[in-house]
């Protein structure tokens, strides 16, 4: 009789909506239910919850239970393991930019055919794949697709690495792409975990680390293997991305741990395995497929990205980061061809590096600084305003050193736009998130295709323009296309944010 008490009172308690089953949630006040509903009207400081909730409710702060219940030490293994997978997609295709002419030599082509062929295509499946994992991540949870996606990646990346011919490298190349990009935008299970198991008001600083690893990640495989492809075949670089991914493998196979919690069930389904079986179950998917019918139906799950997109304090923000990130990504690709072509077109280098390392982690701390300055009194676009002038003077900076083939101009350039992308970029991630903290993975996700858009192309004409115009010319353009989207976006955003959210939230 007990149990059918109990039976009885689980089916008072769940109620179907049209896309997912809902259980009532206890009277309590759950802070995590209430950042989500807030969708950017958010209390950020413990102090003030304590004026705005009384002390005894603040104190809940640190009572959450799920992933936000966990222990530092724990948090941090898992920032350390998706900022490292973080580096994976980018990093793979910029391998491939490092070793442009090594593998125009080896397939008898131009270093054009192979940069149109592999690079552009690899970025374009770049964002798309994104759109996709995320669905199945909201469904089967965060960790099984990771572990899928990176041991797809991984083994279409060895693909490549003993490709015979450029038609089966440039396919290997893509559908390492496509699968390996779930990781930084996780697209989304960076900012999923991150959002999972990180509260509110630390989540600018943890989101600075993980967006640190995929704003590096295409300059880093230049860095490093632009020595190594001019001594030995190209083949040890892309063996020795493999390892590195099979690095980051072994770290989920074995570390990785399921953040997804369904803290909107009141009566969560008990866990019946445990140990070492639920471990596997759970890596595998077999967890996530039996949890499935308590998450969101397909039908919500395919729309949700579409859902997000067209809402306006989303839509104008989105598109001025398509710029920002994405003339970079054109500019990475383009770059390495302009500093290995002879002059007058290039520098002619057998060799080389960039010192964006400096700038990418500057940009970091000076983001860090200014969010924590700013979040509890103000915007956090505000940043922006600091981002656009460095903007400015990289490009600038950089297309003179192009055109006038002024080794220190293209550095500093490159540094200085380096920092203002990574200024940039952390604070849009983390003002979409604000504005919709349910669909953490659509917003990652759509960002990163955006990205990914606005760099497909860049690599195209860049070059020829640059050629014909002066590299100037070009990147001047750029810059202007790029100040000329930050003034209709930003402000207009700022000012109407508040509208905005309360008019268009989820």
């Amino acid at each position: 009789m007990a149990l059918e008490h109990v039976s009885s009172q689980r089916l008072h308690s769940e109620t179907k909506a049209d896309d997912s089953i809902k259980v009532d949630v206890t009277d309590d006040v759950d802070f995590v239910a209430y950042y989500e509903r807030a969708s950017g009207r958010l209390v950020v400081d413990p102090e003030q919850a304590k004026v705005e909730f009384g002390e005894v409710m603040a104190s809940r702060l640190k009572l959450s239970p799920d992933g936000l219940k966990w222990t530092d030490f724990r948090k941090t293994v898992h920032l350390i393991i998706i900022t490292m997978s973080a580096v994976v997609p980018d990093f793979d295709s910029g391998i491939g930019t490092a070793s442009i002419f090594s593998l125009a030599q080896t397939y008898d082509t131009t270093s054009g055919v192979i940069n149109d062929l592999t690079s552009n295509w690899s970025i374009f499946l770049l964002g798309w794949g994104g759109i996709f994992w995320v669905m199945l991540m909201r469904r089967y949870g965060r960790l099984p697709v990771l572990f899928w996606s990176q041991l797809f990646a991984f083994a279409f990346l060895i693909g490549a690495t003993l490709a015979p011919n450029l038609a089966t490298f440039a396919g290997m190349r893509c559908l390492t792409a496509f699968f390996g990009q779930l990781q930084h935008s996780p697209t989304s299970k960076g900012l999923y975990v991150v959002t999972d198991i990180f509260p509110f008001h630390l989540q600018a600083r943890k989101l600075n680390i993980w967006t640190s690893g995929f704003v590096l990640s295409p300059y880093l495989s230049p860095f490093v293997f632009g020595f190594l492809v001019a001594r030995v075949s190209w083949r040890w670089a892309y063996a020795i991305g493999s390892i590195y991914s099979a690095v980051v493998l072994f770290l989920i196979v074995f570390f990785m741990e399921e953040t997804m919690y369904d803290r909107h069930l009141d009566l969560k389904p008990l866990h019946i395995s445990t140990g070492l079986r639920y471990r596997f179950k759970t890596l595998i998917g077999v967890t996530g497929y039996k949890m499935a019918k308590y998450r969101p139906r397909w039908p919500e799950v395919i729309l949700a990205s579409l859902d997000v997109v067209w809402r306006p304090q989303f839509f104008f923000i989105v598109l001025f980061e398509a710029l920002v990130f994405g003339f970079s990504i054109g500019v990475n690709g383009t770059n390495v061809i302009f500093m290995k072509s002879p002059p007058p077109v290039g520098f002619g280098f057998s060799q080389y590096a960039v010192a964006v390392l400096l700038g990418e982690f500057i940009g970091r701390y000076v983001n860090e600084f200014i969010m924590d300055l700013h979040i509890r009194k103000t915007s956090r676009l505000w940043t922006c305003y600091l981002a656009m002038p460095l903007y400015i003077c990289g490009f600038l900076t950089l297309g003179a050193g192009i055109q006038n083939l002024s080794e220190a101009a293209l550095i500093m350039g490159w540094g200085i736009a380096i920092v203002a992308i990574t200024l940039n970029t952390v604070v849009v991630y983390a003002y979409c998130n604000d504005c919709f903290p349910r669909r953490a993975g659509e917003v990652s996700a759509l960002l990163n295709l955006t990205r990914a858009l606005g760099g497909f192309g860049i690599a195209y004409f860049q070059v020829p323009w640059a050629t014909k115009s002066g590299g100037l010319m070009v990147f001047g353009v750029e810059a202007a296309l790029v100040i000329g989207m930050f003034f209709i976006a930003v402000p207009m955003t700022q000012l109407k944010g508040s509208y905005f959210r309360a008019r268009y939230a989820l």
